[in-house]
């Protein structure tokens, strides 16, 4: 059986099932845009299904599985169209001297042997003081620069990596009343509001400007690192405590600059749906795959969420969506689902770990 359960409406298809099965019962060029975070090779363990990914024994046992699914997604992504990885470095552990593994050089690798085209990364920035009380990071300890500072280094940033399928893309990403709204933590300049959703000549239009300066650089240092989907409920008592979705201001801004309206965001790691639910929300057609059940489940939850927060946010959409695309079932008779902390204050609650370990 390619899936278990499977969740399927006219807005969203979430699959619970292994994407090297699933990803090949999909249509050709049907994917308007690709979102999602694959397994970090050989840092966290995921399950303890022989299908995890995470569960490989070493990085070319892990690269020869992805290559299977990049190359999936090649074949299902519309040409000229984009696919957008979530990564970062891995260390090679945690004893104030370690060295980091290029992962996300070995992504790029991987996907222009498989016919993508890298055209750049955004790196979202992290606060150390926070990555150092949720890791523990000997690296980044205030103790660590007192006593011998050659074994300290940078925060592990996150970076999303883009990539573009070969060929011409002939259904143009329009905005014509500009980027209409801002995902991030900055307040826009109030000289600029006025212009939000103009309709006349968009060379004009100071809020789009505003709103793209912000996406267009490199460094995202105005991602809400915290505004990301609940994952409590999906929690297993084995789980390792890395269980962090990414972040929505992200996916917001992918699904934003990378697809129209009414069109078809693919997530085939989807974790607790994190990207459909943005997709969604945003006004798309979703579409996730996720191999562990409690995952999946509060993936059903959460874009149950999603529909709601569409329908508060129509008014807000920048352009007109296409005819409507009916999701598949992939099996018929597949039955649906069964039925961290606030940190607001982890600045304070943090200074004596930093200080003292």
């Amino acid at each position: 059986m390619v899936v278990a359960e499977q969740t399927v409406t006219n807005d969203y298809a979430l699959y619970l099932g292994d994407c090297c099965e699933v990803l090949p019962t999909l249509p050709k060029e049907s994917v308007h845009l690709s979102l999602y975070s694959p397994p970090f090779s050989g840092l966290y363990q995921y399950s303890s299904s022989e299908r995890d990914m995470s569960n490989c024994l070493d990085r070319e046992q892990f690269f020869t599985h992805y290559e299977f699914v990049v190359r999936e997604l090649h074949r299902l992504t519309l040409p000229g169209r984009i696919t957008a990885v979530h990564c970062m470095e891995i260390p090679s552990g945690n004893t104030g001297t370690d060295h980091q593994y290029d992962f996300p050089g070995d992504i790029i690798r991987l996907h222009e042997k498989c016919g993508f085209r890298y055209c750049g990364r955004y790196c979202v920035w992290k606060e150390p003081l926070r990555v150092r009380n949720k890791t523990m990071a000997k690296n980044l300890a205030h103790k660590t620069v007192v006593l011998d500072s050659s074994k300290c280094s940078a925060v592990l940033a996150d970076y999303l990596l883009v990539f573009r399928r070969t060929g011409e893309n002939k259904i143009p990403v329009a905005h014509p009343t500009g980027l209409m709204d801002y995902a991030g933590f900055r307040t826009p300049p109030s000289e600029v509001l006025k212009y939000r959703g103009w309709r006349g000549n968009q060379i004009e239009n100071r809020y789009s400007q505003w709103v793209w300066r912000q996406y267009a650089s490199a460094f995202w240092d105005d991602v809400r690192t915290d505004r990301c989907l609940d994952f409590k409920a999906a929690k297993e008592h084995e789980d390792e405590k890395h269980i962090h979705p990414l972040q929505l201001d992200v996916i917001e801004r992918a699904v934003v600059l990378w697809t129209n309206l009414g069109e078809i965001v693919l997530s085939p790691f989807a974790g607790v749906g994190s990207e459909v639910y943005g997709a969604v929300s945003l006004g798309r057609k979703g579409m996730g795959v996720e191999l562990k059940p409690t995952y999946y489940r509060q993936a059903v939850r959460n874009l149950e969420a999603a529909v709601k927060v569409r329908g508060q946010q129509k008014t807000l959409f920048e352009n007109d969506p296409p005819e409507p695309f009916i999701m598949a079932s992939i099996n018929e008779g597949a039955s649906g689902p069964e039925e961290e902390e606030n940190d607001d204050d982890y600045l304070a609650e943090g200074a004596a770990e930093w200080d003292e370990k």
